[in-house]
């Protein structure tokens, strides 16, 4: 851990320069309370930055979380032990996860099951206002998965038990939202002549109808964020007792936000708590933090650090963008990275191979004291989206 100003303090051993200016302009806002954590995953964000926890008195800065607000993961641990699987066709079952979750709404998904119009059902009960004018085929967007570092896994712990690990958020409707408030926060720091360093910065005070409007919407993407991973993870859960011809028990579920904000007390304060690119680490909360593809993912405890603000890391975090990836790394190497491991071979992912990201060892490491390891889980089998 290392203070880098009263307002920041730092758990990444490997910070480049410019993620750490970007905290820095950030933390010297005049409403963060008590000061900024960065994650050992902390990378350059647009606005905040990735892995980054900000709270805030009286206002909130809805780029703080982002556009795929309630990004998260979800994980169920199965009753099966990875030799049952021995003799089994690996391709088939990466197959029929694929058809079992579409990437998107509309060409991929072009109807509702019955266990996401259950859901569309509670999130309609749950809006204040009517999303068909944001996303008219939002309910289409349930059970999708999205592209990007967007993920499903099936994976092997240490003990040789079998999960199942999937990556995803609030999809295009999350999308749609919290674009829409990030300019209606610019909109007022102009109509007020408030000069920002970032104008992705922007925030709305909390009192004005802008402000409530935004944490409305926030919490129902959240909802639909968690309610999507459900979905997915229920089709996955289905596709994989098909595949090996026997029903999955479920022994452990968990599904955790690491794109968010929420109502919290620290340093005796009562604030909004975002988180972009962390997870919540209170103590004894479990948790979930990925890898890359290709490399180790975590079953977390949470240590409950208030340092901390009670939060912990959410993957590896990148060293390279999407575009400095694809110039440097080539397919022949993500091959080598994905050895052993079923999944689609293409040059699509060239931007997700494990290089294109921080030694997820080493972040884990910085994260000791936030976060105990339960299990470690190794890859079989990854599905991704162009």
């Amino acid at each position: 851990m290392e203070w880098i100003s009263k307002r920041l303090v730092n758990w990444a051993s490997i910070l480049d320069p410019k993620t750490r200016a970007q905290a820095e302009t950030a933390s010297r806002l005049p409403f963060i309370h008590p000061h900024i954590a960065l994650m050992p995953d902390a990378h350059l964000g647009k606005g905040a930055t990735v892995g980054s926890v900000i709270p805030t008195l009286g206002a909130i800065i809805p780029a703080a979380v982002g556009v795929d607000i309630g990004c998260g993961m979800i994980a169920v641990r199965t009753q099966f032990e990875v030799g049952a699987l021995d003799g089994l066709d690996r391709r088939a079952l990466r197959l029929a996860i694929e058809r079992a979750v579409p990437l998107s709404a509309g060409v991929y998904n072009t109807e509702l099951t019955p266990t996401a119009r259950e859901r569309a059902q509670r999130l309609e009960e749950r809006a204040r206002t009517d999303y068909d004018q944001v996303a008219a085929n939002w309910r289409l967007q349930l059970g999708t998965l999205g592209s990007g570092n967007h993920f499903i896994e099936v994976t092997v712990d240490e003990l040789g038990r079998v999960w199942l690990f999937l990556h995803s958020g609030s999809r295009g409707i999350g999308n749609k939202l919290a674009t829409r408030h990030i300019k209606v926060a610019q909109r007022m720091m102009e109509k007020y002549w408030i000069s920002l360093p970032d104008p992705d910065l922007a925030y709305l005070a909390e009192g004005t109808d802008e402000f409530w409007a935004y944490i409305r919407d926030l919490n129902w993407a959240q909802e639909f964020a968690l309610l999507n991973r459900e979905e997915m993870m229920d089709r996955v859960v289905g596709a994989f007792s098909e595949w090996c011809g026997t029903e999955v028990r479920e022994a452990e579920r968990i599904n955790c936000h690491h794109n968010f904000t929420q109502r919290e007390r620290h340093f005796g304060k009562d604030v909004w708590l975002s988180r972009k690119g962390a997870i919540e680490a209170t103590e004894g909360l479990p948790g979930l933090i990925p890898g890359s593809m290709g490399t180790a993912s975590y079953v977390v405890t949470g240590k409950g650090h208030p340092v901390s603000l009670n939060s912990s890391p959410h993957g590896a975090g990148r060293a390279y963008s999407r575009s400095s990836a694809r110039k440097t790394f080539t397919q022949e190497q993500l091959r080598a990275a994905m050895a052993g491991i079923e999944y689609r071979d293409t040059d699509a992912f060239i931007d997700e191979i494990p290089q294109a990201y921080k030694d997820v060892d080493q972040v884990m490491a910085d994260a000791a004291e936030l976060v105990e390891i339960r299990h470690t889980l190794r890859q079989i089998v990854n599905v991704k989206g162009d």
